[in-house]
C-alpha cells in the first residue's frame, strides 16, 4: 500500500509538472504572437499611412489568421498603438515592486510611471509622431492606460499586505485617471502645436504633467501607507 501511495504521489507530481510546462509554453506562442502583430501593424502603418493598412494585411504580415488577430487587438488602431504602449502595464507594476521597502508608496508609484511613460528612443519615435496626427491613433493610445489598472493594483496591495482589499484597487484606479488626464493634456496640446507650426515634435512636458496630475493622489497614497505600518505594528 506505501509503495501504490508513493508511486501516485509522484504521478500527481509529474503530471502537474507537464501541464506547468505546457501552459508556461502556450504563454510564450501567445506573446510571441502578440508581439508579431504589434510589430507588423506598425511596420504597415508606417510604410502606408494607418488609413491604408487592414486588419487582413496586419495578420498576413504576422503570419496569421484575421480570426486569431481578433482574439488579440479588437482594431488596427490598438494593434499599432501597442507597439509603442508595449507591455508597459507589467513595467509600471514590476519598477513599483522593486522600489526599496524605504521609499514611500506615493514616490514609488509616481516615479514608476515617470519613468515608464518618459519619451521613447530614437526607434519609437517615429511611431510616436504618427500617433500624434491621427485622431483615431490617439484615442487608441489614450486608452491603453487603463491597462495598468489591475497589475498596479497587486502591486499596491502587495506593498500594504492583506489589509482593505479595496484601498489598493482604488489606488490603482485613481492612479490610472491622473495617468488618462496628462496624456490627454498631452496628446492635444501637442497636436495642436503642431497644427499651429506645421511640425510635429513630442513635447517635453509629459514628465512634469503626470506628476502634476499625480501630485493629488500623494496624500491618500501616504495615508494608505501609515495605515498598513500601524497594522503591521500591532499583529
Amino acid at each position: 500500500m506505501r509503495v501504490c501511495k508513493f508511486a501516485y504521489t509522484h504521478q500527481s507530481w509529474d503530471a502537474e509538472t507537464v501541464m506547468t510546462r505546457r501552459t508556461g509554453l502556450r504563454e510564450q506562442k501567445k506573446q510571441a504572437t502578440r508581439d508579431a502583430l504589434r510589430a507588423a501593424a506598425l511596420r504597415l502603418a508606417l510604410e502606408r499611412g494607418p488609413d491604408n493598412v487592414r486588419v487582413d494585411d496586419i495578420a498576413e504580415a504576422a503570419g496569421v489568421s484575421p480570426r486569431t488577430y481578433n482574439n488579440y487587438f479588437s482594431s488596427r488602431e490598438q494593434a499599432i498603438v501597442a507597439a509603442v504602449a508595449g507591455e508597459r502595464e507589467a513595467r509600471v507594476a514590476a519598477a513599483v515592486a522593486d522600489r526599496p521597502a524605504d521609499v514611500g508608496l506615493a514616490e514609488a508609484v509616481i516615479e514608476a510611471i515617470v519613468d515608464q511613460y518618459t519619451a521613447p528612443d530614437e526607434s519609437g519615435r517615429d511611431a510616436l509622431l504618427l500617433i500624434i496626427t491621427r485622431p483615431a491613433l490617439r484615442e487608441a493610445f489614450v486608452e491603453t492606460t487603463t491597462a495598468i489598472e489591475q497589475p498596479l493594483t497587486d502591486a499596491i496591495a502587495e506593498r500594504l499586505g492583506d489589509g482593505d482589499p479595496h484601498t489598493a484597487r482604488v489606488l490603482a484606479a485613481s492612479v490610472a485617471a491622473a495617468v488618462r488626464v496628462a496624456i490627454e493634456q498631452w496628446l492635444q496640446a501637442t497636436a495642436s502645436a503642431s497644427t499651429i507650426s506645421g511640425l510635429v515634435v513630442p513635447s517635453g512636458s509629459l514628465p512634469d504633467l503626470l506628476r502634476a496630475t499625480l501630485a493629488p493622489l500623494t496624500p491618500a497614497l501616504d495615508a494608505a501607507e501609515q495605515r498598513a505600518l500601524r497594522r503591521r505594528r500591532h499583529q
